[in-house]
């Protein structure tokens, strides 16, 4: 077999392997069978009807047993306690044990909901994560991180639960809308922004063949974005500190989500609009300035970075250059000059195309 990348994650709780690579969905079965030696659980795909559809058969020929299937609907409208509730039902009445294996076979909301599923069905049992879009890839399938919406508000109800690997096949990618792609690259562009300068660089200069879908370009993003968050992750694994910077642009981008219903943008998107936000107010606040600032002092920079040799760019001339490779990953037509306000952005524009949309 093909050797492919592999980034472990180790936290106090959980040590596991994130493996990249293409045509991983082809040899699953086997890969899954040395994570549980000498055992023979019971399978169970949980999944949304159009990843099934197209990955579904070449997924499940790998098995010597049909694993069982289930359903998540796709949308954000679908990731709430009613779901979690008809799992569990349907692994009851199918015979599912402690000792049966969950695969999270999808986007990152078919990811948490089966997360938090196996985290509370039975008092816990184990599950693997299969990613099938970018930003579950680059994100929401790493870290442990898991559970459901209310309508108060996002991801209110859950659990930290890591799965036992991570298998993040580039060929799934090959499907995906072109607004899902520009969707998960913001991920990305956070990743390269908050903690690693060189993924940033990278995704600036390689944007024409990220946009393609070029299968050497989305593994080296997915690569990088992954292996930033294991050593987040790895340092701060409950979020009492380093972690809250994976949040960056998620305050004004979850709250974009609620108020429109989570119907209007997808979650990548409103993170897009949320990042922009932040960037505006640390900008007009001259917050930038003050952290360029403060990453002169050894001590302020690794603070910032955690790592001497990773820090971010910050400061305006930054703020332009962020600004500069949003437009060109994410939404070519938006944010002329970095100082723009988002409200003053022509209505037209969003009519005009879905790519638009942050």
């Amino acid at each position: 077999m093909e050797s492919v990348p592999t980034i472990a994650v180790k936290t106090p709780s959980a040590n596991y392997p994130v493996v990249i690579g293409r045509g991983l969905l082809g040899g699953l079965a086997s890969r899954i069978a040395k994570l549980t030696p000498g055992k023979h659980p019971r399978v169970f795909i949980l999944t949304s009807p159009p990843v099934w559809g197209l990955w579904g058969r070449k997924l499940t020929s790998t098995f010597a047993d049909a694993p069982t299937v289930l359903f998540i609907p796709a949308g954000e409208t679908h990731k709430r306690m009613r779901t979690v509730e008809r799992l569990c039902e349907e692994l009851a009445t199918a015979g599912a044990d402690r000792d049966s294996l969950l695969i999270a076979f999808g986007g990152g909301i078919v990811g948490d909901i089966t997360g938090f599923v196996a985290a509370i069905y039975m008092r816990g049992v184990r599950y693997v994560q299969v990613p099938s879009t970018l930003l579950a890839q680059v994100d929401s399938s790493v870290g442990g991180k898991t559970g459901v919406n209310l309508a108060r508000g996002k991801n209110l109800v859950g659990a930290f639960n890591h799965p036992l690997a991570v298998f993040a096949d580039i060929d799934l990618l090959g499907t995906l809308p072109a607004r899902e792609l520009r969707a998960g690259l913001q991920e990305s562009v956070k990743a390269g922004v908050i903690r690693d300068a060189r993924l940033f660089a990278y995704m600036e200069k390689n944007a024409a063949a990220i946009l393609r879908g070029e299968p050497e370009a989305l593994e080296h993003v997915v690569a990088a974005s992954v292996r930033m968050k294991a050593t987040v992750v790895g340092l701060d694994e409950r979020e009492s500190g380093l972690r809250m910077i994976l949040n960056y642009g998620h305050t004004v981008g979850h709250a974009i989500e609620a108020a429109t219903g989570y119907k209007k943008l997808l979650h990548g998107e409103a993170i897009g609009w949320g990042m922009i936000a932040a960037l505006h107010i640390a900008y007009c606040t001259h917050a930038m300035r003050r952290a360029s600032r403060r990453a002169s002092s050894p001590t302020a920079r690794f603070r910032c970075s955690a790592h001497k040799r990773r820090s971010s760019p910050r400061s305006p001339a930054a703020t332009r250059r962020i600004a500069a490779a949003w437009r060109a990953l994410c939404c070519p037509r938006r944010l002329a000059r970095p100082r723009r306000s988002l409200t003053s952005h022509p209505r037209s524009c969003c009519r005009a195309s879905l790519r638009c949309s942050p």
